[in-house]
This record gives structure tokens, C-alpha cells and sequence, in this order.
């Protein structure tokens, strides 16, 4: 087998949907065309990899995840030219690009689920799952909660009931049918083909059940057998999942290297929020130490917020309440009974010390880091939008008609653009943002760019420190170079001792922090409010002589 290109343990990932980043024709809409046009922005911000939200035909009932053709881009968006254009102007640029791969089910409105409804015969009626009776005590309760009563609805046309995880117009695809996994080579080869260099799986935990507790079958083998395909075809493509749940769960997606590249961290998401909310750096150890093991090969994606809601499920109950209590004290704030619909920016207050705390935190814990559109800027969100749309509003790239997104007319707008209060686009926008030295723009710029001169944090091997103090978190991360970072969760001063920074025959630099520190002398670190710091070691060069020749010595 050909050596795999672990780039994605290097990679800083930046989500969007194309939709809201950038409209080309003034028709309201962002468009790949728009896309390519911001690509430069993109590239000197650092980012390394583009997650692209789906931008397949769909009736857009749910923002994009209810596909209706998976070999084609929306009219809306573009054409598969632009798309083409846009891979290639993107590599250009040394960004690669993943895609959404939405199979867990389709829209209604797709001509499989169109033809399996009015013909019992069609081949695709065996694509989806169908009952002449609803089951009586359904094994799962529907992904969105108060928005769907069962998992299970009525066909008309087809005189049945059909299964749906998610919303009824999305009925879920059969993977006990043979032909449906054919159809899902067949979708990641054509992208593949299009120079795409991997799939984030849409709902891999559901992906995975069957539709019955008591059944054998479970679905790991389908996982296996898109990264054997994907492994087949492409030395750099990966696969991401999308996976939540406790450690036993989610850690199975990690078993050897037969299943996924990458996992989104939910399980250390939700802790760090935790540790935010109380205060407190021990709940990012207890949340590190829950993780599941992994291999080499893989990698978790670490993020604070993206595009779906802030979802803490996993957390004990009283954890849950003191997150909502801190983050979403009012009930427009929460959704599906699990989640908080707001961004970074509005959860923390605005507070600037926050929030640099907060991104200090991603950029440094081991694995790779990812951040949603505008959170370079701290966009905001508009609560007045149901459900997760309330942070799906378009890019505010300056201070102009539609903070620059789109010269349409307000009604035409996909989604209305923040314009009023602290994070309406005359207050926060791109282009005010490149004009001040201090901005969050610029702090982002510099974070980035540090992160990607520190291979070890996606690549090394992590240690927790020792604190003795619970507001603080301390650990540090070793390849090349050891690199210690300890942050402050508190609105208290402190002063921790860190024995790792007293190492004979080693050179001890700071290389990032919030403030001008003394250069910590016998191990003493001086942390303000919601301070943080990065220090680096490495052996004095004569150190590095004497080894290297006793190295040469033993040979």
C-alpha cells in the first residue's frame, strides 16, 4: 500500500457554506464564483483546508443536508465548472478542500425516494426502509428533538411508513441494500475524481445503527468499507466523522486503521465549554483523560463552535445546567433540548480576554484545529432565526451594503445580515478589522501562523501537567520540540511552578502569551485573568554535538 500523506495532522481547517460567504452576481445568494474571489483572504489568514457545507441541489429545508442529487452542484451556487475552478484556485493557494458527504439519508424531493414511493417494484424502493405498520416502540427518538414526534412517517403515495432519523422530508437510506453502498463508491469516486481531498460523514453515529436494538446488524462494516475505497483511490483523501457520544461509543470509530482519519471532538468540546462556564482548567484534564485511544494515522478535530448548535449532551445533568446557566440564560438561546444556538463571541460577552483564552486553548490542545466563518472577526449571531440558522448568517467582510456580501436588496438575501447592535456588520467586518494592529483579525492572523510552526501539537506526544491549583490547565506537547502551554480559566491572578521549565541543558523561549511576562525564572509562571502562555524548549546546541556523538560512538 502507498505511504499516506498525514497533512491533516497539520492542518488549520476553516468551515463555510458558500451560500452566506460571498455572493458574485447580486442575486443574494453566495456562489462559488464569490468563493474563489475571497480564496486570497482565506490563504493569508493561514488557513490550510476548506470544510465546505453542502452545496448539492436541494430543496433547502435544511440547509443544504437534504440532498437531491449528489452529482451536481446547486444552480444557486454555480455550476461544476465553478466548482472545478475553485478546487484548482484553491490548490494554487496550498488550501485543500473537503466536502460534506450528506448519505445518511436523502431529501424526499430526490428521484430515488420519488420512485420507490410510487412503485413497490422500482429498484429504489429497497434504498429506504419501509413498514405497512408503525412500530409501536421505535428503538431511537428523532435527532431534533420538539421539531419531530417519531422517527417513523406516513407515505400516501407509497401506503407505508418510512424511517427518517433526522426530519420527515429526509427519509433515511437502507445500508443493508448492497446497491446502496455501491452508490456511495460511486459519489465519493466522482468528487474524488474532481480533486476533493476528503469526506466529512454527515451523522456517522447514526450512520452506523441499525433501526432496531434488537438487531445484529450494525453498519461498521459500511465505514470500513468507504475507507478501504477512499484508501484505494486517493494517497491524501480522508475521512471525518461526524460522531457523538460517550467514549465506548465514539472510540470505535477509531479502532485500528480500518474506520475514520479524523473524529470532531465533542467529547473534549463540551469539557473545555464546561471548564470556560466553572472556571476551572480540571475539567479540560478530565475531558482529555475520557478520550478514547487512537492510532498513528488518526486524529481528533478540535473546534469551539461551527455550524450546528453547541450541543452538550454528553455532560453530567448538573454540568449541563451550569453551561446553560452561564451561556444561555434564556430559553430563545437553547435548542432541541441539548444545545445552545449562539457564537463564541455572544456566549462569552464579547469579552476579549475570553475569547483570545478560549482560541489560545484550541490552537494549542493536541490534535487539529478548526473554526467556523466570521469567528476571526467574533461575528455574532441573530437569535431571531429558528432553530441552528441563528448562526448561519452571511460573512461580514466591511462596512457597506450588506457588510459587503451581496449587493441584492434585503427580501433577496439568503439569510438577513446582522446590522444592528455590537456585531452588526457596521461594528464588526473584515476590512475595520485589517486596519487595527490589535484587532481580533489580526490576533487570529498571528495564532495561526504559530500553530502551524508547532507540528507537535498535532503530531506529538501530550502530557497533562500538574497544577495543584484547579483554575488552571498546564500541558505540554513533544516531537521536535516540547512545547509547555498553561492557561488561566480564572478572573484571578496566579502563579503556578512548572518543573518542566527547569529541564538542564535546555534553551527555554516564550513564544506566545497575553501579556508582557517575565521570563519565568526556577519554574515560577505568573498568569493574569484568563492568561495564557506558550513556551517552547529545546537543546542548547552543544547538548544536541555531545549526543550526536555519543550516538555515533555506540554505532
Amino acid at each position: 500500500m502507498r505511504e499516506r500523506d498525514l497533512w491533516y495532522k497539520r492542518a488549520v481547517i476553516y468551515a463555510l457554506d458558500v451560500e452566506t460567504f460571498q455572493d458574485s452576481n447580486g442575486n443574494g445568494i453566495g456562489d462559488f464564483q464569490g468563493l474563489i474571489g475571497r480564496l486570497d483572504y482565506l490563504a493569508t489568514l493561514g488557513i490550510t483546508c476548506i470544510w465546505l457545507l453542502p452545496f448539492y441541489p436541494t430543496p433547502n429545508r435544511d440547509n443544504g443536508y437534504d440532498v437531491m442529487d449528489y452529482y451536481n452542484v446547486d444552480p444557486r451556487l454555480g455550476t461544476l465548472g465553478d466548482f472545478a475552478a475553485f478546487i484548482r484556485e484553491a490548490k494554487e493557494r496550498g488550501m485543500r478542500v473537503i466536502v460534506d458527504l450528506v448519505v445518511n439519508h436523502t431529501s424526499d424531493q430526490h428521484p430515488w425516494f420519488q420512485d420507490a414511493r410510487r412503485d413497490k417494484n422500482s429498484k429504489y424502493r429497497n434504498y429506504y426502509t419501509w413498514s405497512t405498520e408503525k412500530p409501536e416502540d421505535p428503538a431511537y427518538k428523532p435527532a431534533f428533538k420538539g421539531s419531530e414526534n417519531s422517527i417513523w412517517s406516513w407515505d400516501e403515495a407509497a401506503q407505508a411508513y418510512y424511517l427518517h432519523r433526522f426530519y420527515a422530508h429526509q427519509p433515511d437510506l437502507n445500508f443493508n441494500n448492497p446497491e446502496v453502498r455501491r452508490e456511495i463508491h460511486h459519489i465519493m469516486g466522482f468528487w474524488l475524481a474532481l480533486g476533493v481531498s476528503g469526506f466529512r460523514i454527515d451523522a456517522a453515529h447514526i450512520l452506523v445503527q441499525s433501526d432496531s436494538e434488537d438487531s445484529t446488524v450494525d453498519f461498521y462494516a459500511l465505514i470500513e468499507d468507504m475507507r478501504e475505497y477512499v484508501n484505494l483511490h486517493s494517497r491524501d483523501a480522508i475521512l471525518l466523522a461526524e460522531a457523538s457520544g460517550p467514549p465506548e461509543i465514539v472510540g470505535r470509530f477509531f479502532e485500528g486503521d480500518d474506520r475514520m482519519h479524523m473524529m470532531f471532538n465533542f467529547l473534549l468540546n463540551q469539557h473545555v465549554f464546561l471548564a470556560l462556564a466553572r472556571e476551572k482548567g480540571s475539567s479540560i484534564s478530565k475531558g482529555l483523560k475520557m478520550m478514547p485511544p487512537k492510532s498513528s494515522n488518526s486524529q481528533w478535530l478540535n473546534f469551539l463552535r461551527h455550524h450546528d448548535e453547541l450541543n452538550i449532551e454528553d455532560l453530567e445533568q448538573d454540568e449541563q445546567e451550569i453551561i446553560f446557566k452561564a451561556y444561555a440564560p434564556k430559553e430563545d438561546m437553547k435548542v432541541y433540548g441539548r444545545g445552545i444556538r449562539r457564537r463564541l463571541a455572544p456566549i462569552l460577552g464579547g469579552n476579549r480576554k475570553k475569547i483570545e483564552l478560549a482560541y489560545s486553548l484550541l490552537f494549542s490542545l493536541p490534535g487539529t484545529p478548526m473554526i467556523q466563518y466570521g469567528a476571526e472577526i467574533g461575528m455574532g449571531d441573530d437569535l431571531n432565526l429558528p432553530e441552528r440558522n441563528s448562526v448561519r448568517t452571511p460573512m461580514q467582510w466591511g462596512n457597506e451594503l450588506n457588510g459587503g456580501f451581496s449587493k441584492a436588496v434585503d427580501k433577496e438575501l439568503i439569510r438577513p445580515i446582522i446590522d444592528k447592535g455590537e456585531y452588526g456588520y457596521q461594528n464588526v467586518n473584515v476590512v475595520q478589522q485589517q486596519h487595527d494592529g490589535g484587532s481580533l483579525l489580526n490576533w487570529m492572523e498571528r495564532v495561526i501562523r504559530l500553530r502551524r510552526q508547532s507540528p507537535e501539537f498535532g503530531d506529538g506526544e501530550y502530557t497533562i501537567l500538574e497544577t495543584k491549583d484547579s483554575r488552571l490547565f498546564a500541558h505540554s506537547c513533544e516531537l521536535e520540540y516540547k512545547t509547555v502551554v498553561v492557561h488561566n480559566l480564572s478572573g484571578d491572578t496566579c502563579q503556578l511552578y512548572l518543573a518542566e521549565l527547569c529541564e538542564n541543558n535546555m534553551h527555554l523561549d516564550e513564544i506566545f502569551g497575553n501579556a508582557a511576562y517575565t521570563l519565568p525564572k526556577d519554574g515560577n509562571v505568573d498568569l493574569e485573568p484568563y492568561g495564557y502562555r506558550w513556551f517552547r524548549l529545546h537543546k542548547l546546541p552543544e547538548v544536541k554535538k555531545k549526543e550526536a556523538k555519543k550516538k555515533k560512538q555506540k554505532e
